[in-house]
């Protein structure tokens, strides 16, 4: 099944006969009814897993959004997530916003360098997951390492970062937000 829209009165010949049969329909008190046995909850949960499936086809088809598609490979799984879009996670999930390489990328700055010294100033460098980290971070990385290490090995994806371990994540990024902009 698959709906989509069409300007109404605008002469699409099945859209003007769906008008008229259901015209038909709605004052023909001889026809039996036959709808109601399909609960409207199943025809919402019908469309809802229709949509994300057709999110999903188009999402893995894109070459767009690839730092955000590590984040969220399942589109199904971040429709289930309750998170709170800040500017901080926003730029954190696309790497784009106030970071010096994206910055820099666009000739904004004149240098995509971290304050740190230590590489240039990316999302995955603030990240701190891996061996290119910010020094900055220190306390805040050791949080969200004993945070991880409580559960799993501590190289966890960036989607296992997003659906695990979203609040304390924001929270570096907030904290790195603040350290960067007093240097």
């Amino acid at each position: 099944m698959e709906f989509n829209w069409i300007k109404a009165h605008a002469g699409h010949q099945r859209n003007e006969q769906a008008d008229e049969l259901a015209k038909e329909a709605a004052t023909n008190s001889d026809i039996k009814v036959c709808y109601d046995r399909t609960p409207k909850s199943a025809v919402k949960s019908e469309l809802s897993e229709n949509s994300e499936t057709k999110w999903q086809i188009e999402w893995d088809r894109t070459t767009k959004d690839v730092t955000t598609k590590l984040y969220f490979p399942k589109v199904a799984d971040r429709l289930k997530l309750k998170i709170s879009v800040t500017s901080n996670f926003t730029m954190m999930v696309t790497g784009h916003g106030n970071i010096k390489s994206y910055l820099y990328k666009y000739k904004i700055i004149d240098s995509p360098m971290c304050p740190c010294k230590i590489g240039e100033q990316t999302t995955d460098h603030i990240r701190v997951l891996y061996e290119y980290y910010c020094d900055l971070l220190k306390q805040e990385r050791d949080k969200l390492k004993a945070e991880i290490l409580r559960t799993e090995n501590w190289l966890v994806s960036k989607d296992t970062l997003i659906n695990k371990y979203t609040n304390i994540l924001t929270s570096l990024w907030t904290a790195y937000t603040l350290k960067i902009y007093r240097v």
